[in-house]
């Protein structure tokens, strides 16, 4: 798949030292002129339906499990990839030295009504649910979170990025 872009988070970064990996799906999937995406009511943000990749799945199964889970929709397909994304972060975890996040957009078709969610705690705890909504309002929404916020919230500039690829 196609790099799209490389993000350091950090300045400094240990890219030889001890890494913690982590790949990740993401669905792109429109509607009717509408994306679908995750929005956070705790930050303001809108992010990728998709998530990690488990051991043994393939990007399919995960991303069918991510979008099932975060938007109660059943995938239909992929019928398409954008390309993937690295980002490159500080380990929290004292015996890693380096973060670094591959994380793959996929465009996707679902099928039928958005229906119950399965969220994770952290999901809960940031009040995630689906929603459609146009490219220009979700960019514009995370370009005023991202100027606002701590950096804690690393992730909204690599959707950003994602949003502005899909108007160019």
């Amino acid at each position: 798949m196609k790099l799209l872009k490389t993000i350091y988070h950090e300045e400094n970064i240990n890219l030889q030292g001890r890494t913690i990996l982590r790949e990740a799906v993401r669905g792109i999937i429109f509607q009717e002129g509408n994306l679908l995406m995750v929005y956070s009511s705790v930050n303001g943000d809108y992010k990728f339906p998709g998530g990690g990749i488990d051991a043994g799945e393939s990007h399919h199964e995960a991303l069918s499990r991510e979008i099932r889970e975060e938007c109660g929709a059943e995938m239909k397909q992929i019928i398409g990839e954008l390309g993937k994304m690295i980002s490159y972060a500080h380990a929290l975890e004292e015996d890693f030295d380096t973060f670094k996040m591959t994380s793959y957009y996929y465009f996707c078709k679902i099928q039928g009504e958005l229906g119950a969610l399965a969220l994770d705690d952290y999901e809960k705890d940031l009040d995630f649910h689906p929603k459609w909504v146009d490219v220009k309002t979700a960019l514009e929404t995370n370009k005023k979170v991202l100027a606002e916020s701590n950096p804690a919230l690393w992730w909204v500039g690599r959707e950003i990025f994602v949003l502005e690829r899909l108007l160019s």
